[in-house]
């Protein structure tokens, strides 16, 4: 069997990723993000992320209404590891890529060849309205032509040290940047519709995928070959990296036990704002992340795919992920992150076949 990568989604929201009053609860900080992270190199997790949230959802669990931001968080954690590979998430409206560029190579100067950008184009218009920022919902038809402008002009400075790129989103007149990254500054995209993907192909190191359903580890397959598709008319090898949530206990009951309760606890308004917030793309097609967040089965957890059972079930559904062809890793988010990364590291990963001589 291949082996394949595994990360972490580190909570650098409150409560992570159940929009419940009955999961656990807990706020973002550095202190918490650096015991998962420290935990996830222990145990020879590949890499870290983190996202970047700019307005929560609110309801009673005040789900995202506190989140740190990620560059910063990256370049703190950057100083805490020594081998964990470390990815932030640029809100590419509220960023210039100039400035992205040179963060990024101030990040590797801390972790030479662990950083990498995380390419958020934003598809939640209050993050940005709230501050003047949202172009209008029409940005919602050329956000992949926005980003690629913003990657082209980071991609010609960590080369060249020079920019003088012109394009119809930025124009660059002689922009300097140095030093530059000694190891290049790896780009990662979650691009889920047909444009999103052909953007990854042509511009991204690796794609993230949703993980689809509950129990189904292999249901997100269509997203992965799509990438291959799309990347073989590039010549590129870009790979898939597939989120899951794990939520494990010692029995396939306990942990069901654990889904039940953070179900009945849902925050019932928190969801009506991402529901309302997410069908605002009209442009939307069946595949991108704004339709998977409106769907109603696993909303509690943004719906993204989800793995419950025994330390051994769990192991045995993460190897059938990690055969699913043109995957290259699994990034994983916990219902209680240091106990999650625990339990993995101890009970979980040594039971599986695609991690066997990775760690």
């Amino acid at each position: 069997m291949s082996s394949v990568d595994i990360g972490v989604f580190i909570p650098i929201g409150n409560n992570g990723w159940l929009i419940s009053t009955t999961s656990p609860q807990y706020m973002p900080s550095f202190e918490l993000n650096k015991q998962v992270v420290q935990k996830a190199e222990a145990y020879g997790f590949d890499f870290a992320l983190s996202m970047i949230k700019l307005r929560g959802f609110g309801g009673k669990s005040e789900f995202w209404d506190h989140n740190l931001e990620s560059f910063t968080l990256m370049s703190a954690l950057a100083a805490v590891t020594s081998k964990i590979k470390l990815f932030a998430s640029s809100a590419i409206l509220t960023l210039p890529p100039a400035i992205a560029a040179r963060m990024a190579t101030t990040i590797d100067s801390v972790a030479p060849g662990r950083f990498g950008i995380n390419i958020v184009t934003g598809w939640q218009s209050a993050e940005y309205s709230q501050m003047g920022l949202w172009p209008g919902d029409e940005y919602f038809g050329y956000r992949y032509d926005y980003a690629t402008e913003y990657v082209q002009v980071m991609k010609d400075l960590w080369k060249d040290g020079v920019s003088n790129f012109k394009g119809k989103h930025f124009q660059m007149e002689d922009c300097k940047l140095s030093p530059r990254p000694k190891d290049g500054v790896k780009i990662v995209a979650a691009g889920q519709s047909g444009r999103g993907i052909e953007f990854a192909s042509q511009y991204a190191n690796f794609n993230f995928a949703l993980g689809a359903g509950i129990n189904t580890p292999t249901a997100y397959g269509q997203a992965t070959s799509r990438l291959v598709e799309a990347a073989a008319k590039t010549g590129r090898d870009v790979g898939s990296y597939v989120l899951f949530m794990v939520i494990a206990d010692e029995t396939d009951e306990a942990a069901q036990a654990k889904w039940k309760l953070y179900n009945e606890g849902a925050d019932a308004e928190a969801l009506a704002w991402m529901k309302s917030q997410s069908s605002k793309d009209t442009k939307a097609d069946v595949h991108s992340t704004a339709a998977s967040l409106g769907l109603p089965e696993g909303a509690v957890n943004l719906n993204m795919g989800t793995l419950i059972g025994s330390y051994q079930s769990i192991a045995k559904m993460l190897d059938e992920v990690a055969g699913v062809p043109g995957t290259k890793g699994i990034m994983l988010t916990f219902d209680d992150f240091l106990e999650g990364v625990e339990a993995f590291g101890q009970k979980v990963q040594p039971l599986m076949k695609s991690r066997q001589g990775k760690v």
